[in-house]
């Protein structure tokens, strides 16, 4: 019958000293990234969407219209043109991970700025390149990025709209990811663009 207040003594000691090194105490759970978006038009949104999926830092893309007048368009009614809306990707991204500079510089390498209303063998102001801001910050960065481009002299002109972002209206559920979805099909359209080797005649070894 001793032995029990020893034993209350022993077992309130270990949960002081369980709650004093933070193994019994209750921590406060993580807090999520914070997620930001970005939108840009690159051509084909199959394609640009494939690209950016690469980047590390990007936690999803998504495949839509935007910059347009028409409503809740279909993929009929902007490949048709008359709408006004571009093909684009909206990307979601980890900022502690890559900055909206980097984003933008990523996609400058990735489309051919030298043209208007085309990328590559897609041609109509549906397939426009376009870097749609979100607030002045935005703005400034893609701004300053293209001003920089055209005085290195690395590109004579740029056509690439510059812009207030609008609403984005995703695509059809067929057209996202549609790179893993047909990957044959996917190639083959994209070597039988010329995509990869414009790129690389406007850039070079990115």
């Amino acid at each position: 019958m001793k032995t029990a207040p020893l034993l209350l003594s022993v077992c309130a000691n270990i949960l002081l000293l369980l709650g004093s090194t933070g193994f019994a105490a209750d921590t406060p759970p993580e807090r999520p990234a914070v997620a930001a978006t970005a939108i840009f038009a690159g051509g084909c949104f199959w394609c640009i969407e494939a690209d950016f999926d690469k980047l590390p830092g990007v936690t999803g893309t998504e495949s839509g219209y935007t910059g347009g007048k028409t409503a809740n368009p279909t993929y009929q009614q902007v490949s048709a043109g008359g709408t006004g809306h571009a093909e684009a990707i909206r990307v979601s991204y980890d900022p502690a991970k890559v900055t909206y500079q980097q984003l933008v510089d990523y996609f400058w390498k990735h489309i051919d700025p030298t043209v208007r209303d085309r990328q590559f063998c897609d041609v109509g102001t549906q397939y426009r390149s376009g870097i749609y801001w979100g607030n002045e910050a935005e703005r400034k960065i893609a701004e300053a990025s293209r001003d920089a481009l055209l005085k290195n002299g690395k590109l004579a002109q740029v056509h690439t709209e510059i812009a207030a972002a609008s609403a984005f209206y995703p695509a059809e559920e067929y057209h996202q990811d549609y790179y893993k979805k047909n990957p044959i099909r996917y190639a083959y359209y994209r070597k039988s663009c010329g995509r990869d080797a414009r790129v690389h005649e406007v850039w070079g070894d990115k």
